[in-house]
């Protein structure tokens, strides 16, 4: 069985649904990320194509790889974040048919590679093996709760609540999490929430205080401190320099 084949260039392929492979047509050198989105959602790097690992394959060239995002990869196994999930979902499900459909598939594609090699390179992909450290079933439910926090960050989250629903002691959340995102709670919940805020500055006029607010953030004052230690200006010069650039 041939997978469903969408060409996206000369440097990458994607292959959605189980199977083969095709024999010919595939970029030099190839390497394959398969993306897998079962009970147990993964992100799996090979170095030989033979077949897609789960629901979708991109196969990329080796040398394009290296010259675009500057690093090249192994056989390595990486539980799937949501963001990457949110991607390959899009592409698996399309409903769009004919031309737009691998329009379509092709650009989420390009934006699923991106992603990856983006997240590959800052250390934010959690291995799938067991460290030794953190069991499999604890970074399972340590992975929930930073989608938790990337799709909840808006709401008042505490690490009491973020460890009850995740099925997590609070021990076991806050040493976890920083063993595995090198990070705390508190400093990934207001990263996203900066994240957000610095986005809004760029893109809309709403006033700043209503962005603090949309934010997270109680008063103007808490969030300018907040913001002034993550990006080093305060948000009315972000948004200044923003506009004048």
């Amino acid at each position: 069985m041939i997978a469903e084949t969408v060409k996206v260039s000369e440097d990458m392929l994607a292959l959605v649904g189980d199977g083969q492979a095709p024999a010919d047509g595939l970029p030099s050198d190839p390497i394959a990320l398969c993306i897998t989105l079962g009970s147990t959602p993964a992100l799996r790097l090979r170095t030989h194509v033979q077949e897609s690992e789960g629901e979708i394959a991109l196969i990329v060239s080796r040398t394009a790889c290296t010259s675009v995002f500057g690093r090249d990869v192994g056989d390595e196994d990486y539980h799937l974040p949501s963001e990457l999930r949110a991607i390959a979902l899009a592409i698996y499900g399309c409903v769009l048919e004919g031309p737009a459909r691998t329009i379509y598939r092709g650009a989420k594609a390009i934006e699923l590679l991106c992603e990856s090699f983006r997240l590959l390179g800052t250390g934010a992909l959690v291995p799938m093996e067991e460290s030794g450290i953190v069991s499999l079933a604890d970074a399972r439910r340590l992975l929930e709760a930073r989608r938790l926090i990337d799709e909840r960050w808006h709401e008042k989250l505490t690490i009491d609540g973020i460890a009850r629903a995740c099925g997590l002691n609070r021990l076991k959340l806050t040493q976890g999490f920083r063993h595995m995102f090198h990070s705390t709670v508190a400093t990934a919940i207001a990263e996203r929430r900066l994240d957000s805020a610095s986005q809004l500055l760029r893109t809309t006029d709403r006033p700043i205080s209503t962005i603090g607010y949309a934010s997270g953030y109680l008063n103007n004052a808490s969030f300018a401190r907040a913001f002034s230690r993550r990006y080093g200006v305060s948000p009315s010069d972000y948004r200044a320099a923003r506009l004048a650039a």
